[in-house]
């Protein structure tokens, strides 16, 4: 399953508006909730963790990525993705501020590990995060994905007939 398969269109917002980090979370929630993987009360499980823990899920520059642990009120595991229109501050020295908030619901602590690492490489390629960072909707969005996939796996196969 790819990064787009594991993004319904739904649980993506782009140029959203927040007026803070708490706003920003709530918005990356509504897209979880949309998506049918979590229930209301997962975002404020995700907002108390950042409240008691700090600003440890703003893990790159300019990227959060809200999660909390599994719990009831997950139902399945999923993502959402906010682009804001304006970057909101969450009181991360190295990595504020924050463009892009990723909602991370999980059943369990690996279920969510392929998720992860195809997020990972999104986010650590710096064209693709700007394109995507920037998309104007979310089907422009689901499209960079899908492009980005494609791409990878392209080059993870050999032309027909060759051997790796």
């Amino acid at each position: 399953m790819t990064l787009a398969d594991s993004l319904p269109l739904e649980a993506v917002r782009t140029r959203a508006h927040a007026a803070d980090w708490r706003e920003a979370i709530r918005l990356a929630g509504d897209g979880l909730v949309a998506g049918g993987a979590t229930t209301d009360e997962y975002t404020q499980e995700m907002i108390d963790t950042v409240e008691r823990l700090g600003p440890y899920i703003v893990i790159a520059p300019g990227f959060a990525l809200a999660h909390s642990r599994p719990s009831p009120a997950v139902l399945r595991a999923g993502l959402s993705w906010v682009s804001l229109a304006e970057p909101v501050e969450f009181g991360s020295e190295q990595n504020d501020p924050v463009s892009v908030v990723v909602g991370l619901a999980a059943t369990d602590h690996d279920g969510h590990i392929g998720m992860m690492a195809e997020l990972a490489g999104a986010i650590g390629d710096e064209a693709l995060f700007a394109r995507l960072r920037d998309a104007e909707t979310p089907e422009q969005l689901l499209e960079e994905l899908r492009a980005a996939g494609s791409a990878g796996q392209d080059a993870a196969t050999p032309p027909e007939g060759e051997t790796p």
